[in-house]
């Protein structure tokens, strides 16, 4: 990757601070005129990024939660008409970059998962550090996760604890919250956080709480985050021009995952969607070419800076001049919560 300026840390702008910020900047290669999509705006850290690093580069900035749009205020107005707003789901990045009039993109970049202002604000209810209402939505529709604690069955629960916060006491945690909730509705973080840690121990010394990884699993499950990155990589696929690049951060195993295995099949590598799916090898057009070798991991001063930045990881790829693929099915696989014979509902696709 070529060398471009070092940007200053967006922290003192805004309360959430952007992960590999310069990383990203670097790897999309900016040179304007051109358009930069951001599709999960969040507090602004990656847009103001863009907007600083070349005035010619005019960006949509895309979050599906309306806190994040109103309190882009500010960094719209700064920006002028190099920056526009937009609340809707990043999955659908391209049908809401056409519809502002802009029928090709020349960077998309993603940041996948929850932003620390959503942690840090108790009535969303995606945090136990502080007790507030069982939510977790990322905007305000659609079932939350009081909703799916206390209506879901045993089964789809574990499924849900166990694959999407790879919670090893998975089927515990929900025979514990069955069992809860026959005597009274499960409400609060603070409930459910306290009912965990009653049935999940952890090593002595260890900084993590007994809830995370089941705290982990239900807002996956609540937001749709697997299903949601999926189409947002589709999306970014159909949307950027020949040349165009895209940047995607990444904070867990299961993200990783399937941006790896999605960026690997589009370059012409087979795709395996699980130990018992064989890999896909047929010939498709090569949609995007590596740009990064591996995933871009954040140095030591970053982590010890920003803790967040510890498991974060940094993908990027270059659109060729390849039409659009059909859709991978294998990489759609990865997001989809496996059936069990106890499950009703959830996310099938």
């Amino acid at each position: 990757m070529s060398r471009s300026p070092r940007i200053k840390s967006a922290a003192a702008e805004g309360p959430h601070v952007p992960v590999l910020l310069n990383e990203v900047i670097e790897s999309l290669a900016l040179q304007g005129p051109g358009l930069a999509v951001d599709g999960t705006f969040g507090a602004g850290g990656y847009t103001r990024a863009l907007l600083d690093a070349d005035t010619s580069v005019r960006v949509i900035g895309i979050d599906r939660d309306t806190a994040a749009i109103t309190g882009g205020a500010a960094l719209q107005k700064k920006a002028g008409k190099r920056l526009r707003l937009v609340e809707g789901r990043f999955g659908e990045l391209d049908s809401l970059v056409e519809a502002e009039g802009e029928p090709h993109a020349d960077w998309v970049v993603l940041d996948i998962g929850v932003s620390s202002m959503q942690l840090d604000q108790p009535e969303r209810g995606f945090s136990f550090r502080n007790d507030g209402p069982l939510d977790m939505r990322m905007s305000s529709q659609g079932q939350s996760a009081a909703d799916l604690v206390n209506e879901a069955d045993e089964e789809w629960l574990a499924d849900i604890f166990f694959h999407y916060g790879e919670e090893r006491r998975a089927r515990a945690v929900a025979r514990a919250i069955i069992e809860a909730r026959r005597r009274a509705p499960i409400q609060t973080t603070g409930q459910l956080a306290e009912l965990i840690a009653g049935v999940v121990r952890v090593d002595p010394g260890s900084h993590i709480h007994p809830a995370t990884r089941s705290f982990q699993g239900l807002r996956i499950a609540v937001n749709d985050e697997l299903g949601e990155l999926v189409a947002a990589l589709h999306a970014a696929e159909r949307i950027l021009r020949p040349g165009g690049r895209l940047a995607v951060v990444t904070f867990h195993s299961l993200e990783d995952r399937i941006v790896k295995q999605f960026l690997s099949a589009r370059s012409g590598r087979a795709v395996q969607a699980s130990r018992h799916v064989p890999s896909v090898e047929r010939p498709v057009p090569r949609s995007f070419a590596p740009v990064t070798k591996g995933p871009v991991l954040p140095s030591d001063e970053e982590c010890r800076v920003n803790p967040r930045a510890r498991s974060a990881k940094l993908r990027a790829a270059e659109r060729t001049d390849a039409p659009v693929p059909e859709p991978l099915d294998a990489v759609r696989e990865l997001a989809i919560l496996p059936a069990t014979a106890g499950l009703r509902g959830g996310s099938r696709r």
